[in-house]
């Protein structure tokens, strides 16, 4: 009997590895954490499925998303990936990723780490929703809202509220599995 999954990834296989493997997943390491974060800056305005098969070389470009290197990134760097065919060639969002990883490192001395900031919001502990259908899950939400707000004022870039909840659901801050995905109970 095959697996029943959350409707939005059936039918590819990078999909549903992603869904099966990391979707929804509690993340409380910095650097997933980070790599999550500028994945989901790329993918604004664009769909996940695009990113997830330029993954690989996003982490290639972006030196597996080492935040401490990101953050000294110079022109010359930038200019160079504008020139990487492999990812998202956005001068904005390559400049946003230098200014999130400053940002970061920021929030890491604050609080000690990113993960421990994040998941405040939260209480460190997952919201678990109710989706019955992933269509109905919420695109944004008061609580994202809140977080999005709050990472543009200590500096973020590209971090609207969709972009957040995205995040948190990623992240597993928020289980937006299908109630009748076989990971609903097991995130």
């Amino acid at each position: 009997m095959e697996k029943q999954r959350c409707g939005w990834c059936k039918g590819d296989a990078l999909y549903e590895e992603y869904h099966d493997q990391e979707w929804g997943v509690p993340v409380k390491e910095d650097a997933k954490l980070f790599e999550f974060l500028i994945l989901e800056t790329f993918q604004a305005g664009l769909s996940w499925i695009t990113i997830l098969k330029k993954r690989e070389n996003f982490r290639a470009a972006l030196d597996q998303f080492n935040y401490q290197k990101i953050a000294t990134y110079d022109a010359v760097k930038m200019a160079a990936l504008l020139e990487n065919k492999g990812i998202v060639r956005n001068k904005l969002k390559i400049k946003a990723t230098v200014t999130n990883a400053q940002a970061f490192i920021n929030i890491q001395s604050e609080f000690g780490s990113f993960s421990a900031y994040i998941w405040s919001f939260v209480n460190n502990i997952p919201i678990n929703n109710k989706v019955k259908n992933y269509k109905d899950a919420p695109p944004n939400t008061p609580l994202s809202d809140t977080i999005s707000k709050d990472l543009k004022k200590r500096g973020f870039k590209f971090v609207g509220s969709t972009v957040l909840y995205a995040h948190m659901q990623a992240t597993g801050m928020v289980n937006d599995h299908e109630i009748n995905c076989f990971r609903y109970d097991e995130v």
